[in-house]
């Protein structure tokens, strides 16, 4: 039993360690290509710089020091170029100048150009630069900027900036895109896999708690019919009712093993067909005491009861009730060394209430919102190693949602539990 504790430990284990490793290569792959994206922007901004330079040896339109750029050229924003000149300037011939040097420098992209005269605070003239790279869904016709400035400049405006700087990486961009999705393929196909694998395991360790559940039953009905077989019992009529009690008892309990695992068979839409009438609820729980009779005595139980309702008459459907008492009452004996169990009703408003406190194992915080999941069983030594599908309480929380009701969990490991019943009386 220990061991398939062991393997969904390494099976989670193997998940974290898979996730973590595609998330770390997920990380560096954009962090790689961050880093590509900003040295192609210091690559455009720097040919950018290069060509206005060239633009001033080759037209002579500044006066100022040219030697000395970074005082020269201004860029307030993003794809946005303030270049300090001296007016007027031949507009053909800057236009063709300028193509010239940013097509020297490899800046294929549409450029907006215009001449700011400082004294009118305007552009006196504009152009568009385009280049047969250019596509015409990328001539968009986004308005120059105008910044008001004390000294008369070129404005060079890349509207298409980004776009050209990552087509420019779109090798990386694609074979990032790729390594996503097929991280993401992976990432699920992994997640299938160890799924898949963590539901065989549950279905092996059911396999091998359907055996060993059934097998001592069985082992026990076998061995008393092998004494009732023996005609000598036949003067031994205390001897006879003992081992007829024992094979009824057996019976019984097989019989509702199979009855539980039939229901779950049958109910997987988690809609049961209820018989309600009306029913009342001290007799289920005397009903449910007796039933477990021959259990309570092995194990030496000590039962108190305290039926304090005073309305303790319900519509149910009475054998699911019972059920319902008898799995509940059944797991505070199993569960417990030397069982001190009481059983406790009240009304409050319009619902009656009944608990099962237990001075058992107890179970742990993170545990008690598992222990309505199907086939889930606390993977706690003492606990684990009990007999049991791991289907009682899931059964338990079916019925109760098909009457309206509800259960809740009080438990503090070592010292024992509580299960709180509400259920509408009406």
């Amino acid at each position: 039993m220990a061991s398939f504790h062991l393997r969904s430990s390494t099976i989670r284990l193997g998940i974290f360690i898979s996730t973590l490793l595609i998330a770390v290569i997920l990380i560096f792959q954009l962090a790689w290509l961050n880093k590509v994206y900003r040295l192609e922007q210091k690559e455009f901004h720097h040919s950018v710089i290069k060509s206005v330079r060239g633009l001033y040896e080759d037209l002579n339109v500044s006066s100022f020091n040219t030697s000395h750029l970074n005082s020269l050229i201004e860029n307030p924003a993003s794809g946005l170029y303030l270049a300090k000149i001296d007016l007027p300037v031949n507009k053909d011939s800057l236009v063709e100048y300028l193509q010239s040097e940013l097509e020297d420098f490899d800046v294929f992209t549409l450029c907006r150009a215009g001449l700011y005269s400082s004294s009118e605070n305007r552009y006196i003239t504009t152009a568009d630069i385009f280049f047969k790279s250019v596509k015409e869904k990328d001539k968009t016709k986004r308005p120059l900027p105008i910044l008001k400035r004390n000294y008369d400049y070129l404005a060079l405006y890349f509207p298409n900036r980004n776009q050209y700087i990552l087509s420019q990486i779109n090798v990386w961009v694609i074979s990032t895109g790729i390594m996503l999705v097929v991280l993401i393929l992976f990432s699920g196909g992994l997640f299938y896999f160890y799924r898949q694998k963590f539901i065989n395991e549950i279905q092996k360790d059911f396999t091998n708690s359907f055996t060993h559940e059934f097998k001592t039953p069985v082992s026990v009905i076998s061995l008393a019919a092998d004494v009732l077989l023996d005609e000598a019992i036949l003067n031994k009529p205390a001897k006879l009712a003992t081992y007829a009690g024992i094979v009824k008892y057996q019976s019984n309990y097989l019989q509702s093993q199979i009855e539980k695992l039939l229901q779950f068979a049958n109910s997987d839409s988690k809609r049961l067909r209820l018989n309600n009438e009306a029913v009342n609820l001290h007799d289920i729980i005397s009903e449910a005491s007796e039933n477990l009779a021959p259990l309570i005595s092995q194990k030496n139980v000590q039962l108190h009861f305290r039926l304090d309702a005073a309305n303790f008459i319900l519509k149910a459907d009475r054998n699911y009730l019972l059920i319902v008492i008898m799995n509940l009452l059944d797991n505070a004996i199993k569960y417990s060394k030397e069982p001190h169990i009481s059983i406790v009703t009240r009304n409050e408003g319009r619902n009656v209430l009944f608990s099962i406190t237990d001075n058992g194992v107890g179970i742990d915080k993170k545990e008690q919102r598992k222990i309505f999941e199907k086939f889930y069983r606390s993977r706690e030594g003492e606990v684990y190693n009990t007999k049991g599908f791991g289907l009682g309480l899931t059964f338990v929380k079916m019925i109760l949602d098909a009457h309206k009701g509800q259960i809740e969990i009080e438990s503090i490991p070592g010292l024992g539990s509580t299960f709180h019943v509400s259920l509408p009386l009406k």
